[in-house]
């Protein structure tokens, strides 16, 4: 099938759209920059709210993946990237449920991102699906993303994929944990009791492939392993897969002061976020447990 998706270059998009590729599915990767050459077709589309040419890419798609979006951690917060964070998940989200709406024929899916910051800090409390949103800066950029998303839903069966932290070694939030513990001050950070959902980024991947093929998946996916983790146990298994120590705290107050207000939004609170609905529908994880998505990631050399 043709399968259409928007930020299909990124961290997560990347190895994304070479798995769809492998699967035999015919990839159109949406960018706002000159198409240039690759495993799949790019098409240049302006993310902007409205629709455009690009849209004709829609017509009877098996899917469409909408991960686009300006990075939340990659600088500072201001109040103006802020709202770059907001508005570039808005415009991509209107753009995308916009041109489905015009479509003669839609696609059978849209795959829209999220994260499990929709449910907001939660200290111990499990969050399934189910969960009502939280009311900080992070929930309230997930739930007017869904909420754009979801406006494609009387043409469309639309899933919104809340992701939690994707462990691989390439990018994500994994490797600015891992110099620390390369010389041996790694450590819990804050109190160590917040929790952190995370997923090895094949299971993500699998996931949502997953998502693309289940009719019966819809709403709301959190896209996290059976088994979050405090974080001071995060930091212990992590040592241990490095062969590293793993005593040494991170004060809160010194990540305040290097971080502003993104340390709290996103180091030194969490969610037990689990993966009710996936277990639900027959889905399965390749790692379950922290310490074997840790084990590939760093195998012990014979």
């Amino acid at each position: 099938m043709k399968i259409v998706i928007s930020g299909g270059t990124g961290f997560l998009g990347r190895p994304l759209t070479k798995a769809l590729g492998r699967d035999g599915h015919q990839v159109v990767v949406l960018t706002r920059h000159s198409p240039t050459a690759g495993t799949a077709r790019r098409v240049t589309w302006r993310p902007d709210g409205s629709s455009g040419p690009w849209a004709s890419e829609l017509e009877d798609a098996g899917a469409v993946i909408n991960l686009a979006g300006e990075s939340i951690a990659g600088r500072r917060w201001s109040a103006a990237h802020k709202n770059q964070v907001l508005e570039s998940r808005l415009l991509a989200t209107r753009s995308l449920t916009e041109a489905i709406r015009r479509t003669a024929t839609p696609p059978a899916a849209l795959i829209s991102g999220s994260a499990v910051g929709y449910y907001g800090p939660l200290d111990d409390r499990v969050a399934t699906e189910d969960t009502p949103a939280g009311h900080d800066f992070l929930a309230s950029v997930c739930v007017k993303w869904e909420t754009e998303a979801m406006q494609a839903a009387s043409r469309t069966r639309v899933v919104c994929i809340r992701t939690g932290l994707v462990l691989e070694r390439d990018g994500g939030a994994l490797p600015p944990m891992l110099t620390p513990f390369w010389f041996g001050a790694g450590g819990p950070v804050g109190s160590g009791r917040q929790f952190w959902p995370w997923i090895h980024r094949k299971d993500w991947i699998d996931l949502v492939r997953f998502a693309v093929a289940e009719s019966t998946c819809a709403g709301p996916l959190n896209a996290t392993a059976p088994h979050p983790v405090m974080n001071r146990e995060f930091a212990k298994a992590l040592g241990r897969a490095m062969h590293r120590p793993a005593f040494m705290p991170a004060p809160a107050f010194a990540l305040k002061l290097m971080m502003g207000e993104m340390a709290e939004a996103l180091v030194l609170s969490g969610q037990r976020a689990i993966p009710e609905k996936a277990n639900r529908l027959g889905f399965k994880f390749t790692y379950n447990t922290l310490d074997e998505a840790l084990a590939a990631l760093f195998p012990r050399r014979t």
